[in-house]
């Protein structure tokens, strides 16, 4: 199974008045990782965008199990958990590089869509991406 890691460097910006990450940072971070997933398995999202394929947010989960701190290298790791024709679930974990504490684990799910968000079958409308997802979930 593919997994993609996704670093970043935590800006003072992203830190709350108690000095850590401000929770709504994690949705970006999430977002980033599952661009970045995208790409790396082999199309990168503009790509699928200008075939005409969108990918709405359904859902978001996030659990809190640690914290993270201005400076603090952070790495998404970035996998798919679940897919159908139409649905596709990503799980993220993020913890400070170099250690496997997680700081935070989550999920977002999405919908395939064409570009007036009606709900598509990746696989019929694009099996090009289709295949690349199965390519990248061989162990589940």
């Amino acid at each position: 199974m593919f997994v993609s890691e996704t670093k970043f460097v935590v800006r003072y910006a992203e830190t709350d008045q108690m000095g850590v990450v401000h929770h709504s940072n994690y949705a970006v971070w999430f977002e980033a990782g599952r661009t970045d997933f995208i790409r790396k398995m082999g199309m990168p999202y503009s790509m699928i965008e200008e075939k005409g394929a969108m990918l709405p947010l359904l859902e978001l989960r996030c659990r809190f199990k640690g914290f993270a701190r201005y400076e603090d290298v952070v790495v998404v790791r970035t996998r798919i958990k679940e897919y159908t024709g139409t649905r596709l679930v990503f799980h993220y974990e993020v913890a400070r590089a170099g250690e496997e504490r997680l700081l935070t684990e989550g999920e977002t799910m999405h919908c395939w869509t064409n570009r007036e968000l009606k709900p598509v079958n990746i696989k019929k409308f694009m099996p090009e991406l289709y295949d690349l997802i199965e390519r990248s979930v061989q162990d589940i």
